[in-house]
C-alpha cells in the first residue's frame, strides 16, 4: 500500500509522489530513467524496500507521468530539482537513493547533498556521451522526436552540458554501488567501470552477465537481493 502526495516545486507545477511507509526509520528515494515513470519495477522495489525496514518513496519526474509541464521542457536541472522538492516534503533525517538509468545520473549529482547516506544505481548514465546519438540528432533537426510522447530539443543539451561526470565524482564522499548488465547496448558497462575507477570512496560494480540495459525478472530479484544486502552494510 502507498500514500499518493501531490508536491509543489516550482511556479504552480507539482510532482506527484507514493510512498510506502514501513516501521523502520530508514528512506530510499528511487529515481526513474529517461522515458519510464515510477510504475512497474518501482512498485515492487518499494514493496521490497518496506520489507527490509525502510520507508520508500517513488514519483515522477516533471513531464513523466503523472507530474506537469511537457516532457520536452524537462532537464536535468529540473529533475534535480524535482528530486529535493520530494526529499524536502518527507524530511527524512538521512536516506539513500537508487537511481536507473538517467535516474542514476540524477541520483550522482544529487548525491552530495544534506542526508545522503549511499547512492545505488542500475545502469546508471555517468559520462553525458552516453546521450552522443541525441545530441547529434538534435543538432541536425533542432528536435528529437523520441516517440509520441517524448521529445528532446536544443535546451536539454545546453543544460546536461552543465553537469559533466567528473564534477559529481569530485563532490562524492558516500558509498556507491552500481549494477549494470554486460550485454547493456544503451549505456555501456565499460562507462561504469570507468566511473567507478574515479570516485575516492567506496564503490561496489555488480555485472549481471547477459542482461541488457533492461533487467529480466530474475535479474531484477538479484538486484533487490544485492541491494539490501549492500544497504545493510552501510
Amino acid at each position: 500500500m502507498s500514500d499518493t502526495h501531490s508536491i509543489p516545486v516550482t511556479d504552480g507545477e507539482a510532482v506527484v509522489a507514493e510512498h510506502h511507509a514501513s516501521a523502520g526509520d530508514r528512506w530510499l528515494v528511487f529515481c526513474h530513467g529517461f522515458l519510464s515513470d515510477k510504475t512497474g519495477s518501482y512498485e515492487a522495489r518499494c514493496e521490497r524496500a518496506v520489507e527490509e525496514g525502510y520507508d520508500a518513496v517513488r514519483f515522477d519526474f516533471r513531464g513523466s507521468g503523472d507530474s506537469d509541464r511537457p516532457f520536452v521542457e524537462s532537464t536535468l536541472s529540473t529533475r534535480l530539482a524535482d528530486l529535493r522538492a520530494v526529499v524536502n516534503y518527507f524530511d527524512p533525517s538521512s536516506y539513500a537513493l537508487f537511481g536507473s538509468s538517467f535516474g542514476g545520473k540524477v541520483a550522482l549529482h544529487a548525491a552530495s547533498d544534506d542526508g545522503v547516506e549511499a547512492v545505488a544505481t542500475r545502469a546508471p548514465v555517468t559520462y553525458n556521451r552516453a546521450f552522443d546519438d541525441y545530441r547529434a540528432a538534435v543538432a541536425d533537426a533542432g528536435e528529437l522526436r523520441i516517440d509520441d510522447d517524448h521529445a528532446i530539443d536544443e535546451r536539454f543539451f545546453d543544460d546536461f552540458e552543465q553537469y559533466p561526470f567528473a564534477d559529481a565524482a569530485d563532490t562524492i564522499d558516500v558509498p556507491v554501488a552500481m549494477f549494470h548488465g554486460a550485454s547493456d547496448t544503451s549505456v555501456p558497462i565499460a562507462d561504469t567501470f570507468e566511473a567507478a575507477a574515479t570516485l575516492e570512496t567506496d564503490v561496489m560494480v555488480s555485472k549481471f552477465d547477459g542482461e541488457g540495459h533492461r533487467f529480466s525478472a530474475a535479474a531484477e530479484r538479484r538486484l533487490l537481493d544485492r541491494l539490501f544486502a549492500w544497504l545493510s552494510e552501510r
